[in-house]
């Protein structure tokens, strides 16, 4: 895994083998980050990064000095992972680690843009996206992305469809 770009463009990040993670690819994270630098100022923008894993897209928020990024996820192998490697890139990035849908339940923050990248094989992909808009913790002219696998469809109204290989994004703009 590598920072596409930013102040570490280039480094490359080695996660430990144990951690339970499929990292989104260095193409479709590439392509991810050249539409919403099209769109935003990075350096204006709150990021959620849920199902963080590796912190695999965190880093690439911070990388382009994000003003503040939370990564949740329920493996605390995963959010020591990121922390460490926060500290070491020195990355303004605040790790939780809970079940996603508790975080979202619970918190009293809002988001300009909100990653979602839960394992492939996960089967509440709707539930957590309802619970998202239902709970308004994204910004006006804010965005939910979901990486998925072919299996899983979205048939809401105003969603923008992205294919990079096996890598689906599905993007809510609000």
């Amino acid at each position: 895994m590598r920072i596409i770009s930013g102040n570490h463009k280039g480094r490359k990040l080695i996660a430990p083998k144990n951690l339970p993670v499929r990292p989104t690819t260095d193409r479709a994270k590439e392509s991810l980050f050249n539409i919403l630098q099209n769109r935003y100022n990075i350096s204006k923008l709150k990021a959620l990064d849920l199902f963080s894993g590796t912190g695999n897209i965190s880093y690439e928020f911070a990388s382009r000095n994000a003003k503040k990024i939370t990564a949740v996820d329920k493996n605390i192998k995963c959010t020591n992972f990121i922390n460490k490697m926060s500290l070491e890139l020195d990355f303004n990035i605040k790790t939780i680690t809970s079940d996603c849908f508790n975080y979202v339940l619970n918190t009293s923050d809002k988001f300009d843009i909100i990653f979602l990248d839960p394992p492939y094989n996960y089967n509440k992909y709707h539930e957590i996206k309802d619970l998202i808009l239902e709970k308004k913790i994204i910004e006006n002219n804010g965005c939910l992305i979901i990486e998925h696998d072919k299996r899983t469809i979205f048939d809401d109204k105003n969603i923008e469809k992205r294919k990079y290989g096996s890598v689906f994004f599905t993007m809510f703009n609000l």
